[in-house]
């Protein structure tokens, strides 16, 4: 199953209906952000992943505590469930011993990507905020024309646009970190990855993916996109989720 396959296994109809309630969006809203929002992540990440610095700083954040993360119970963490068994708790590494919770995961990645010699304990933050601090580092300054991209492209305002995007962050980066465990994948492999997952996608006039990524993060004025190019960069690989 590929990292696509895993992510979008969460994302039936009941779970989007619970996220957007909790956005206090239409389901239609919710499908078209996650629609734009997944390209834009990947393709951030493929371009963080372009150089050896970058490549590496991905890898071992995702190297680090991913190998008993469950999607499922990250998704319900992440929706204010139970998330399984543990409950909430558990998936701030609250539960017992040599758990893999979302909060020790989270603190990986951040210490990872930011650069220090090791991760810092991980700070008990609601699951919205730890993915809020995921996009930080996967979009770093360009954050905010990231969000206003996915709102514009959604009809989301841009509290929401951010929120939806928290949601998916972990689990984008738990999906990649279980592919790269059961693959073997180095760095470099880690790259490679990303190339394949971002290579089909592209906007309406062509071009690829970061022609549809400079367009959003990297003209002036936030959001600066053709709205159907963001979504039409998606459509190839999440078709399927927009028609259930």
């Amino acid at each position: 199953m590929s990292v696509l396959e895993q992510l979008l296994g969460q994302l039936g109809p009941d779970t989007i209906a619970r996220m957007s309630a909790q956005l206090g969006a239409s389901p239609q809203q919710t499908r078209n952000a996650i629609q734009a929002a997944l390209p834009l992540m990947l393709g951030a990440m493929q371009r963080n992943a372009a150089t050896p610095q970058g490549a590496q700083a991905l890898h071992g954040a995702l190297q680090r505590d991913h190998q008993g993360v469950d999607l499922g119970g990250l998704l319900g963490g992440l929706l204010g469930g139970g998330g399984g068994a543990g409950g909430l708790g558990a998936m701030f590494g609250s539960g017992s011993s040599g758990s893999s919770g979302l909060g020790e995961l989270m603190g990986a990645v951040v210490g990872a990507m930011g650069g220090g010699d090791a991760p810092q304990p991980a700070v008990r933050r609601s699951p919205i905020d730890e993915g809020k601090a995921i996009l930080g580092h996967v979009f770093g300054a360009q954050q905010s024309r990231a969000t206003a991209g996915v709102a514009r492209a959604s009809g989301l305002d841009a509290g929401s646009a951010d929120s939806l995007l928290a949601m998916l962050a972990p689990m984008l980066m738990g999906a990649l970190g279980q592919a790269s465990a059961q693959k073997g994948l180095d760095a470099g492999g880690l790259g490679e990855l990303l190339g394949q997952l971002t290579g089909g996608l592209g906007g309406q006039r062509g071009g690829g993916l970061q022609q549809v990524l400079g367009k959003v993060l990297d003209k002036d004025g936030d959001g600066d996109v053709d709205a159907q190019d963001l979504l039409t960069a998606g459509s190839s690989i999440f078709g399927s989720l927009m028609q259930r």
